[in-house]
């Protein structure tokens, strides 16, 4: 499995290489080579009866030096954008091993003759061998049970799973065409309940590698842009997921929601707003083996929506946006019906914002939406985000969208007054 893994990563790097080349045989690039080793932040039962401590791998990048020639990259000073292979060993027989995708960008804090120091963010997917439906005793009744050591406990639910990282990079430049790399990081892996078990895996590494640039001498005119033609719009997403509520259920649940939000372009590359939120989770009921609540309740269709208010964060790069929202509950009725003897509450009704006992126990009333949308025609737009109550993933789902950017008004033509994002639309 390792050879054949090894051998994949090389395959697909060089084949991202050699399309690269036969485009442009000037294209500037860099091929990135660094070994690392992780720790993990879990220490939950699982993880110590598993014997999970440490993890080791290797990254594999190809990466392309900004050359001012589109408007996001002259906006965030000329970042350094990559595509990376990761393959990682988890240490342990019944966990296995992952091989993950993910375009990834290098922020630059700092640049200088003999040093660079940036900020890496990467989402991708990532595959794994091991994983609850590879396991050839799926009893649920034993996950967990160690009193005769593991017997059914991967970490993982499926073969897909989301892998999101993020890090401090450094470069030291030794040569116009070699760097040696060094970078500290955390990465986490899991699907977000789509499947069940989702423990996932929170790693902390740190790796060590070295980068060598190809066609360094290629430069291009830089091109001045403007800025945005718009201050304010307006984002309307309609999104649904598959759920899992518990490994022992034989089915999903459907998720959903409905988001509108105004946003502020404060920066050329930065989004702030408020919105409204409607959430939707057919998990808000009896019929499943998960204990969050109660059994001796028949859930009607409007205790399983909630609605909130939403802090609105868009990092925007390009047609790809991350999204990083927090919002607060005001229409929230299953917390009256948490399965658990809160030690202020009770299991009677709860105030609308209440203190929650801990994870897993019930949920906050506060959420978390993170993830990224993609623009795909005009002004239409592809989305996947998670929702999450502190760090504790409620669905992952998927949606489509459309943004109706305001054109200032200095900027507007007769009856026009929304923004399309047309190809050079700075021209």
């Amino acid at each position: 499995m390792k050879r054949f893994l090894s051998f994949l990563l090389t395959a697909v790097l060089f084949t991202t290489l050699a399309s690269a080349q036969s485009e442009n045989d000037k294209t500037k690039f860099a091929i990135k080579v660094q070994t690392f080793k992780g720790s993990y932040l879990d220490k939950n039962h699982h993880f110590k009866g598993l014997g999970l401590d440490e993890n080791s791998g290797l990254n594999l990048g190809i990466e392309f030096p900004a050359m001012q020639q589109r408007p996001w990259q002259q906006y965030l000073n000329n970042p350094t954008f990559g595509v990376g292979l990761t393959h990682m060993n988890f240490e342990n027989d019944m966990v296995g091993h992952m091989i993950a995708m993910y375009p990834y960008i290098m922020l630059p804090l700092i640049r200088c003759s003999f040093m660079e120091f940036n900020i890496k963010l990467a989402p991708g997917l990532g595959v794994v061998t091991e994983h609850w439906y590879t396991q050839e005793n799926q009893d649920p009744d034993l996950y967990g049970n160690y009193e005769n050591g593991p017997i059914n406990d991967p970490i993982f639910g499926c073969y897909l799973n989301a892998y999101l990282t993020a890090g401090a990079n450094l470069n030291l430049i030794l040569t116009r065409n070699v760097k040696i790399n060094a970078e500290f990081g955390y990465s986490h892996m899991s699907n977000g309940r789509t499947f069940m078990p989702n423990l996932g895996a929170n790693v902390i590494y740190g790796g060590l590698g070295v980068i060598t640039t190809f066609n360094d001498q290629t430069e291009k005119e830089p091109i001045q842009f403007p800025v945005k033609p718009y201050k304010w719009s307006l984002n309307i997403t309609g999104a649904a997921g598959p759920h899992q509520a518990a490994i022992k259920d034989d089915h999903k649940f459907l998720t959903g929601s409905f988001h509108t939000g105004a946003i502020y372009q404060a920066t050329n590359w930065y989004g702030v707003g408020v919105g409204l939120d409607v959430f939707y989770n057919g998990a808000i009921t009896s019929e499943t083996d998960r204990s969050l609540y109660r059994k001796d309740h028949v859930y009607t269709t409007a205790e399983k929506f909630r609605a909130g208010l939403a802090w609105n964060n868009e990092f925007q790069f390009g047609r790809v946006t991350a999204i990083a929202d927090w919002g607060v509950y005001f229409y929230n009725p299953s917390r009256h019906y948490y399965d658990n003897d809160h030690p202020i509450y009770g299991y009677g009704k709860r105030p609308l914002f209440y203190k929650n006992d801990g994870a897993g126990t019930d949920e906050a009333f506060h959420y978390i939406r993170f993830g990224v949308k993609t623009r795909v025609w005009d002004n239409l737009y592809l989305q996947a985000t998670c929702k999450t109550h502190l760090h504790i993933a409620e669905y992952v789902e998927f949606g489509v969208g459309y943004q109706i950017p305001f054109l200032k008004k200095s900027l507007r033509k007769g009856d026009s007054r929304i923004f399309h994002h047309k190809k050079d639309w700075w021209k």
